[in-house]
């Protein structure tokens, strides 16, 4: 069966009602504002490029590779948490919200990168982290000692005591990082909340002196001259002032799992909405004071529900909220063995779901999750980058995916550091840390990949990139940087920012879709997911036989840019995708 059409008319979206006859005008005339057709580029500072040789990524180090990013055809990039930290849990512990990590830099260096990204045309977007501080923050500390102002800064309690004496936590809440959510503090004698490690007690946002103090954080950064921020963890907020136990979920008998429960007391509040109103109208009003700077913007990670996160975007009395709800399934509800019916519906479901007037947004990857190449397979990353960079809207990628980096899932125990894989014990670290996701990028086959000249770095540099590594690839004359690169230069045109859109699975293994408008030669995606050479036609999608022009191809594609396929007959390697045009 032929699935439903979805046809998405970006402009349209932006300006409903509005008819686009006559409005494109040239390849290079934009319509649409600067966020709502960009890739964001996420730099995880740490792994990116480290300038003083201690091992450790830092802010000179980005600025000195932002010529890269520019050079590549990156406009955004997104930068995990750069704040002070005891770095517990590598930075999204903050232990000062206006300040710069040591080891990461300064002030200065900071504002050096902000104005060297600047002169290059890059936007950068801030990591935010407002559901927790570190356990070191003076916010913490003074609340801990019940200073006036800050007593309930944070959420606190006294747990219950039971009948032989013992004193227990208030309820049954586990952490997200396994273990109790509840930590006794011996000075103030209470148990704080901490949904994530207990180094990370959670802020109580219904004390309106902790929004107000968080308001503060954002305009400083504002003022500093970033583009927004993407904000962490968003609908953990709130929790339900009855601090109730909640239902167990059946799905593990282990009450120190975070799968023990069912978060409806401690996640996804409908107070949660409420603050990213109010977020989005402080972004809005600083934009509106500042109109000779660009949009001011707020991009939002949760794993929640799809219609929440289209609650998100706009609630159900017209009310805008997050730009940009970070659209997961990708990484969440598609895997190495889904088929083309799969990655049809995870696109459709998200149109179908997105408020009218806002922009699509598809994650493929990110430093907390498995790589495109080790979850999709080695010979995907082509095919996976052709999807992510073809649909409407905007793109997420994570550094390093443009080479088509992999998870080093042999990394030692000895050399673990992430939290959640530390609190789980050598027999099942490997199952969930994010080490082998985060590890430096390779920018060449030198010592440490070209990272760093230190002796050891924070975690070890993946030993295949003596073979990958962006140097190579720039050298060699197919590669998968230079597909990425290609595919960048064609989110330039025109059709690309605002023509039509609409997707099929053509078989079980192969899907396609289209972006088209009157006028213009349409742009063609199509992908086999499956591990065999698959031959398909095309006709009845294109609706009239047409003659197809390979624009991007793969690595490994026997077809070459500029040749012409038959629409009728076209064959596909085993995970192969191709871009054409229909001529």
């Amino acid at each position: 069966m032929r699935a439903p059409l979805i046809q998405i008319l970006l402009f349209s979206l932006l300006n409903s009602g509005s008819s686009m006859a006559g409005l494109v005008k040239s390849d290079t005339e934009d319509f649409i504002d600067w966020w709502q057709h960009t890739v964001f580029y996420q730099i995880y500072p740490r792994s990116f490029m480290d300038s003083n040789g201690d091992g450790i990524g830092d802010l000179k180090g980005i600025t000195s590779k932002l010529r890269y990013l520019a050079d590549t055809g990156i406009t955004a990039t997104w930068l995990s948490p750069i704040f002070q930290s005891p770095m517990v849990d590598f930075g999204y512990d903050i232990s000062d919200y206006k300040a710069i990590q040591p080891e990461y830099g300064t002030m200065a260096d900071f504002e050096e990168l902000i104005d060297t990204a600047f002169e290059l045309g890059i936007k950068v977007v801030l990591d935010f982290v407002p559901n927790h501080s570190s356990d070191q923050h003076e916010w913490f500390k003074k609340s801990a000692a019940r200073e006036p102002g800050y007593e309930d800064f944070y959420v606190w309690h006294d747990g219950i005591v039971q009948e032989n004496g013992t004193r227990v936590p208030p309820n049954n809440w586990p952490s997200v990082f396994y273990g109790s959510a509840w930590k006794w503090h011996e000075g103030r004698e209470q148990y704080y909340l901490h949904q994530f490690t207990k180094e990370q007690p959670d802020l109580n946002y219904r004390n309106p002196k902790v929004v107000q103090a968080m308001d503060d954080v954002l305009l400083f950064w504002l003022n500093k001259g970033v583009a927004g921020f993407r904000i962490d963890a968003v609908n953990h907020l709130f929790e339900d002032e009855s601090l109730k136990d909640e239902p167990l979920s059946g799905k593990t008998g282990d009450s120190l799992s975070y799968d023990y429960t069912e978060h409806i007391y401690s996640r996804d509040l409908p107070e949660v909405l409420e603050m990213i109103h109010h977020w989005r109208q402080l972004l809005d009003d600083f934009s509106a004071k500042h109109p000779e700077r660009p949009t001011r913007i707020m991009m939002t990670e949760a794993y929640a529900g799809l219609t929440q996160l289209a609650d998100y975007y706009e609630d159900s009395n017209g009310v805008r909220g997050s730009h940009l709800p970070f659209n997961f399934h990708f990484i969440t509800d598609v895997k190495g063995d889904s088929d083309a019916r799969d990655y049809v519906y995870n696109v459709e479901k998200w149109l179908i779901y997105m408020p009218r007037g806002h922009a699509a947004n598809w994650v493929m990857g990110n430093h907390d999750n498995p790589r495109v190449a080790s979850r999709f397979g080695p010979a995907s990353v082509d095919a996976m980058n052709m999807l992510l960079l073809t649909l409407p809207g905007v793109a997420v990628t994570y550094n390093g995916e443009e080479l088509g980096m992999v998870d080093y899932r042999e990394l030692s125990w000895e050399d673990t550091v992430d939290p959640p894989a530390l609190n789980v014990g050598e027999e099942l670290y490997q199952e969930v840390s994010r080490d082998p996701v985060r590890t430096p990028f390779q920018w060449s086959n030198e010592t440490n990949a070209g990272f760093s000249t230190a002796t050891k770095t924070w975690l070890p540099v993946h030993p295949n990139y003596l073979e990958l590594n962006l140097e190579a690839q720039k050298a060699a004359n197919r590669s998968h940087y230079h597909v990425y690169k290609d595919l960048l230069e064609l989110r330039k045109s025109a059709i690309m920012r605002v023509g039509r859109f609409n997707i099929e699975p053509l078989t079980r293994w192969v899907f396609a879709f289209k972006r088209s408008y009157p006028n213009f030669e349409s742009i063609i995606t199509v992908i086999n997911v499956s591990d065999k050479e698959q031959l398909v036609d095309l006709s009845e999608f294109l609706s009239q036989p047409k003659k197809l022009v390979v624009e991007v191809s793969g690595v490994d594609s026997k077809y070459q840019p500029g040749q012409s396929l038959a629409a009728s007959a076209l064959l596909l390697a085993a995970r192969e995708g191709l871009v054409c045009r229909l001529v």
